[in-house]
């Protein structure tokens, strides 16, 4: 099995969303395991005005809910949030913020966080797609995949919007689909020691 990575991360999760998002990362992290080794990312499309959605996500969980800084190191056990107006990119074990263009209009974009976190981190990285009003994350599952690691896409009938999950689901990869509730629960089961490489861990089930 691969070494464990350094501060103790088993898994990198990156959470895309846009329309709907608060209620759907409020139900992934009502849901979310403790004392889990990973890292979770979300990048939530919104503009740079303030906003109260990295509070408002924080009552779900006991984890540490924080907006992500610059040159910041990725935490286990903590809930990051890339802040409005910026691309947020994983640069090895740390993040970097950009003002670039939007992409796809937005900034946050989903497909940069993605396709940043597949380099640096490669089979370690589980993406999820929740609910939008877009395709971003298209790309970005594509990049995931093919550095080996894990997608898995909200159910489109319980999404607010279902563009962004249908989406993914039509990037020509495999993806998994589940509810919202059923994610933490599905993360947890892919932490595992014992040599189960991730795309066959049992708890997934086929593609």
């Amino acid at each position: 099995m691969t070494a464990p990575p350094p501060d103790g991360i088993e898994r990198l999760v990156v959470v895309g969303c846009s329309w709907g998002g608060l209620a759907a990362v409020g139900s992934l992290l009502d849901h979310l395991p403790t004392g889990i080794p990973i890292a979770v990312v979300v990048a939530q499309h919104r503009s740079p005005a303030p906003s109260a959605f990295t509070s408002l996500i924080g009552a779900h969980t006991s984890w540490p809910v924080c907006e992500a800084e610059d040159k910041e190191r990725i935490s286990p056990g903590t809930v990051h949030v890339a802040p409005g107006g910026y691309h947020l990119l994983v640069d090895g074990p740390r993040f970097a913020l950009t003002t670039e263009a939007p992409v796809r209009h937005s900034r946050p974009s989903i497909d940069v966080l993605f396709e940043s976190a597949a380099e640096s981190f490669t089979d370690r990285v589980v993406a999820l797609v929740l609910t939008g009003a877009n395709d971003d994350g298209a790309v970005g599952v594509r990049r995931v995949v093919h550095r080996g690691g894990v997608v898995v896409v909200q159910d489109p009938e319980t999404a607010d919007r279902r563009e962004m999950p249908d989406a993914a689901i039509a990037a020509g990869v495999p993806v998994h689909v589940a509810r919202t509730e059923a994610m933490g629960p599905l993360l947890a089961g892919l932490i595992t020691y014992d040599g189960v490489p991730t795309g066959e861990h049992p708890s997934l089930g086929a593609p």
